[in-house]
């Protein structure tokens, strides 16, 4: 099999444009998050939330959700620190600030078909309980 110069390109090309939609994919659902417009947001049918909260799935039950608590959803800001993009997943490590709160966030997306398929979200919700916290042998 002969490979050509423009089989090269059109492989490079492709690479690309699959890291560009995976990054567009998840622009958008920040862009979405930040608007307020939850009921478009870019999830497939089949979407699954996995958080310190549990899991939620699929799309309806996770737009219930978040219509049922809006409070705790809608109004955040987001500042993020870092991203990586590969064809069909990506992972996000943010900070979501609303009012006097923030919250310190890294996500996984995984993508199909255009949309996002699977989040797998790590953040801390509370206080360390104390047979979890380290020793201080400075004291």
């Amino acid at each position: 099999m002969l490979i050509t110069r423009i089989d090269i390109i059109c492989i490079v090309v492709n690479k690309k444009r699959s890291k560009m939609n995976a990054e567009s994919i998840i622009k958008k659902w920040f862009k979405k998050w930040e608007e307020g417009d939850y009921l478009t947001l870019p999830v497939s049918d089949n979407f699954k939330h996995t958080s310190p909260f549990g899991t939620i799935q699929p799309k309806e039950q996770y737009i219930n959700v978040i219509k049922e608590n809006k409070d705790k959803f809608l109004g955040y800001r987001f500042e993020i620190h870092d991203e990586i993009f590969e064809k069909d997943r990506a992972c996000v490590r943010y900070t979501a600030t609303k009012d006097d709160f923030s919250l310190d966030v890294s996500e996984w997306y995984y993508i199909k078909n255009g949309l996002i398929e699977e989040i797998i979200s790590y953040y801390h919700i509370g206080e360390i309980r104390d047979e979890r916290k380290l020793a201080d042998k400075s004291e």
